[in-house]
């Protein structure tokens, strides 16, 4: 992707609701489009069977965590769902964006009003689902969380959801490869679709 004219990358975070598939559409540009660099965010909660340290996220303990905090190096972070932590580290994205590519940011809604108030001038990427109840059957079929913190993750999806007009485009997670194409199409056009 080619930087802007001072020579910088382009800061695009996509935000959505739980379970709406951004991890997905994350990996498939990983996969598809190598020269956009891909942010690992970090987190205090147990990795999913089918993850990989310093992959999917880099998994630290509560401490290490809040030690980061303190020194500054985390670029945006929350607690979410009230059960885990989840942050950006600063430095990657920082180089990254200096060194004239673009960057994406996979982050929940939290984090995404955090680097707004941050790096205005980010590309900000709401993802949604086709509709409420492929929302639940996606969570319930991962088959990831218990009863209670499905009802928790639902309940923070409906809030999440009411956040879209804060968002410079909009994509349907109706499928993974054409949603995954329109987000970098976004990404090098900079223009939007609302």
């Amino acid at each position: 992707m080619s930087a802007d004219r001072r020579g910088r990358g382009r800061l695009v975070v996509l935000a959505g609701p739980t379970a709406v598939g951004k991890g997905t559409i994350a990996a498939y540009v990983r996969t598809h489009f190598p020269d956009v660099f891909f942010s690992v965010s970090m987190t205090t909660r147990k990795p999913r069977p089918d993850e990989v340290d310093g992959v999917q996220y880099h998994f630290v303990d509560e401490g290490e965590f809040d030690r980061l905090v303190t020194a500054g190096e985390f670029l945006e972070y929350a607690l979410v769902h009230g059960l885990a932590k989840y942050g950006t580290p600063r430095g990657p994205v920082e180089r990254a964006l200096a060194e004239g590519r673009d960057a994406l940011l996979e982050i929940d809604l939290q984090g995404a009003r955090q680097v707004r108030a941050t790096m205005p001038d980010a590309f900000f990427v709401f993802l949604e689902p086709p509709s409420w109840d492929e929302l639940v059957r996606r969570l319930v079929g991962r088959g990831t969380e218990d009863e209670a913190e499905r009802e928790r993750r639902l309940d923070t999806a409906r809030r999440e959801l009411a956040a879209k007009p804060e968002f410079d485009a909009v994509i349907v997670n109706d499928d993974v490869r054409r949603a995954s194409e329109e987000l970098v199409s976004l990404m090098r056009s900079g223009r939007t679709n609302r």
